[in-house]
Order: structure tokens, then C-alpha cells, then sequence
């Protein structure tokens, strides 16, 4: 990417090592930034983190906002996430597919809903804690593979538009999981020794019983419901 200018960049924070280190990066560098959370999935009766819409969660990203000296706030994006990402994952597996909820994730709420919320509160641009890269091209922007191909994410990225590229940085692409993680003990964030969580966010139990249980609450929500 350019190199950063005065405008405003809002990271958006999960409350998890990645987002956390790209939010102190940031800071430390004096730019302008604000530290936006996206409340998707109401877990405030579950006692876990790990779940990047989970109540502890997002505590965790508001502590880490003050430790960087920056404002945080918590976007509610929750009824938006269920129409756009749970519902057609359960639709999905009504009708025998695999479906990928991160992917619907990235290209309808963090990369498009998000950034117009942020650009609402007066930010240009949005930061992540992804393992990718955006290089200017010839041509335009082009979707790079991270330097540490052990954690690159840019393959559940590759929906992302011009104008989203345009808009978007990842301060960690050229960095390692285990430079990320020294870098968060060594400013003593809060989440420097918190686990990596590799399941899907919305589902506590299995995928199965998460699909009985949305159908029977919500039937005229989904065309392959059983009869």
C-alpha cells in the first residue's frame, strides 16, 4: 500500500492477537486511527473467548484500544450478519453444499457494511488484522499472498473489489505470527498470549445441531427446510 497520509483509518477490532498488534502498530506510528468493533452474534450468555463476536471479545478489543491511547466503539451488525452470512449458511446446508462463512463474511460485512459505517464516523480507510497483502499494480490493485504462507488469508479475500483494495490495509502482511505475537508481549497487551481460534464464530456446539436448532426457530427463513 501507499504509505499513510493525516486521514482516518478505522481498524476493525476483533478482540484477538491479530487485530489487537495492527491496532498498536498504528497507534505507535502517531496516525490517526479509531478502533471499531462489529457486534454480529449476541453470545452474552456464553462465558468464552475466542469468537470474534463474543462479549468477552470485544471487551478484550476495548482494552486493547485504551492500551493504544485510541477510541473504540462497538458497531451493532448483528441482524445484518444473520441475512447475510448465517442464513444463507444454513440455506447451504440444507441443499448438500459446503458453505464458507468467512468468505460471505469478508465481502458482506467487514469489507463493504463496515467500511461504510466507518466512513460514516469520518474514516477513509479500514485496517485489518489479516495475513495478506495489497500491492498497486499496473493495471490497479492487486490481492498478494502474505510473506508468512503458513497463516496468508488472502485466499478467502479474492471477492474483494477495486474500490475495497483501494480502501483497505494489512499492516501484517509482511509480517510472521510469531513476530506478531512477541510484538504483542512486548507492549504488554492484554491478548498477547491469547489462542488462535480456527472455528466458525456463530456455532457453539456442532454444525449440525446449529442448523436443526435455526430452522426450527426460524422455518420460513429457508426454502429446503424439512417439512
Amino acid at each position: 500500500m501507499t504509505s499513510a497520509t493525516s486521514s482516518l483509518t478505522a481498524i476493525a477490532m476483533s478482540g484477538g492477537l491479530d487485530s489487537s498488534v495492527t491496532a498498536w502498530l498504528l497507534a505507535q506510528r502517531g496516525e490517526p486511527v479509531i478502533g471499531l468493533s462489529m457486534l454480529l452474534w449476541d453470545r452474552s450468555q456464553e462465558e468464552t473467548h475466542g469468537r470474534c463476536c463474543g462479549a468477552l471479545d470485544l471487551g478484550d478489543a476495548k482494552r486493547v484500544a485504551q492500551q493504544c491511547g485510541i477510541p473504540h466503539y462497538t458497531l451493532r451488525m448483528d441482524e445484518e450478519f444473520a441475512e447475510q452470512v448465517v442464513d444463507p449458511f444454513v440455506e447451504d446446508y440444507l441443499q448438500g453444499r459446503t458453505p464458507s462463512p468467512c468468505i460471505r463474511c469478508n465481502s458482506w460485512i467487514k469489507f463493504d457494511l463496515f467500511l461504510d459505517r466507518a466512513r460514516q464516523l469520518g474514516a477513509e480507510r479500514m485496517a485489518t488484522g489479516h495475513y495478506a497483502r495489497i500491492v498497486e499494480g499496473a493495471d490497479g490493485w492487486q490481492l498478494h499472498k502474505a510473506r508468512d504462507e503458513s497463516k496468508d488469508q488472502s485466499y478467502y479475500l479474492f471477492e474483494l473489489t477495486q474500490e475495497q483494495l483501494a480502501a483497505t490495509r494489512f499492516p501484517l502482511g509482511e509480517m510472521s505470527k510469531g513476530d506478531v505475537r512477541e510484538l504483542a508481549r512486548d507492549a504488554g497487551l492484554v491478548v498477547c498470549e491469547k489462542p488462535e481460534s480456527m472455528e466458525i464464530c456463530f456455532v457453539s456446539r456442532g454444525i449440525r445441531e446449529f442448523v436443526e436448532e435455526r430452522v426450527a426457530e426460524y422455518p420460513e427463513r429457508f426454502s429446503h427446510a424439512p417439512a
